[in-house]
């Protein structure tokens, strides 16, 4: 079967300080001027290859799932095949119409009806009218927005955006379809629902869909084929089972042996950061390591110049497949608040997680506000496990889960 997919040597360069634009201000047609007179050795040390020699075929009816850590370069690719930002090297063709949800209402116009959005958002993709009609009843069906479909999009939340905007690019027929992580906005029915339309219409229609997802269950269950890309390169590319274990791999190695983690760059929600720094302890002499059943420390620096009041703050520890373990919430749990520059202490006596790799998200939140949210870079590994003694007979794997509680086991001999 010919490939409707094909791309030969893609690559995606950024040189860090220019603004990139057709147009841009005449301000920055200078500064850009003047940086491009410094040397072509500053100019190669400011570039920044998002993605590097991409090529793969895809065939129709392909369910093609793209995993990789943030920045890897996945959003990237599905760009460049959306056609949202041209490549700096190689070809990417595509055998037909392509649909695309790379951002929660991507191409909505906020001022127009929900209805006139749809009919826009499928002329963008090439949809005669009377074709629209056709599936229009489908469309608001499956979003469930049928009360608001008069209602300028400006008034939509989030999820309802994602909704109206997922059905207009899943029903409106288009030979390639490209979903990047905004299903991560809506509600878990919503999610499941839409999951099962990828794969209806892949298995019914035929048509090819490219999903990337940190969700490395909806990969396994929905795709039939993954691919990997790491720092900007496809490093596998195959069975989803296969690929998803050589990411599993790479995010092991990726843990931080030195157990500090500094913040790299703030979060665009929130421009002064409260998060600052962060430190994981345990008894093991390698830090950033725990054994099972032994104590688990978490240090967090705040910073005193961020503007909020008192706070609490919540952990969430993920596994490396980057589903939820356990949630810590300090002031539901036990009424603990902060200010700004505190340093906080969050200990477990006893940790009740199996071997393997976990990372944490951390949330800074005030009454109904929130101040700050730290995830990507902070991870820890769990090297060891014989809590009971037992010269560790027990090994876990994707069937056992992520906890052994502490527990004992006891018997007495009698009737019922």
């Amino acid at each position: 079967m010919a490939a409707i997919v094909t791309a030969e040597g893609l690559g995606k360069r950024y040189l860090l300080g220019e603004n990139t634009a057709g147009y841009g201000r005449l301000t920055d047609s200078l500064s850009n001027a003047l940086r491009r007179r410094r040397g072509e050795a500053e100019r190669e040390s400011r570039e920044v290859w998002a993605l590097r020699d991409a090529s793969f075929a895809v065939e129709q009816g392909e369910v093609v799932g793209l995993i990789g850590r943030n920045g890897a370069g996945k959003s990237t690719l599905l760009k460049i095949l959306a056609r949202v930002t041209s490549p700096t090297t190689g070809r990417a063709e595509i055998g037909g119409r392509v649909g695309s949800l790379l951002e929660v209402g991507t191409g909505f116009h906020q001022e127009l009806t929900g209805r006139e959005n749809v009919f826009l958002s499928g002329a963008i993709l090439g949809m005669r009218r009377a074709e629209i009609q056709r599936k229009f009843d489908e469309i608001v069906a499956f979003a469930e927005i049928e009360g608001f479909i008069d209602t300028p999009v400006k008034r939509y939340s989030s999820g309802m955006g994602l909704r109206i905007g997922f059905a207009v690019a899943a029903f409106l027929e288009p030979e390639v379809l490209l979903v990047d992580e905004v299903l991560a906005v809506g509600d878990m029915k919503f999610r499941e629902k839409c999951m099962g339309r990828i794969g209806e219409v892949s298995r019914e229609d035929g048509r090819t869909v490219f999903f990337v997802s940190h969700d490395l269950n909806a990969i396994l269950s929905t795709c039939s084929r993954a691919v990997l890309v790491d720092r900007g390169v496809i490093v596998d590319d195959g069975a989803p089972l296969n690929v998803v274990g050589k990411y599993e791999e790479i995010q092991s190695d990726a843990v931080k042996s030195s157990g500090q983690f500094e913040r790299r760059a703030p979060n665009p929600r929130f421009p002064v950061p409260l998060l600052v720094r962060a430190r994981v302890e345990s008894q093991e002499t390698i830090t950033g390591q725990v054994s099972h059943g032994e104590p688990f420390r978490l240090v967090i620096h705040t910073s005193t110049s961020a503007s909020a009041t008192r706070f609490g703050v919540d952990v969430r520890i993920l596994d490396a497949r980057n589903r939820p373990v356990t949630y810590i919430a300090s002031a539901s749990m036990q009424g603990a608040t902060f200010i700004p520059g505190d340093v906080i202490d969050l200990e477990i006596p006893f940790l009740p997680l199996v071997p393997g790799s976990y990372s944490l998200e951390i949330y800074a939140h005030g009454v109904g506000s929130a101040y700050d949210h730290w995830t990507g870079d902070i991870a820890f590994e769990v090297i060891r496990f014989d809590p009971f003694g037992m010269g560790a007979t027990f090994s876990p794997n994707h069937e056992t889960g992520n906890i052994v509680p502490l527990h004992r086991w006891s018997s007495r001999h009698g009737t019922e």
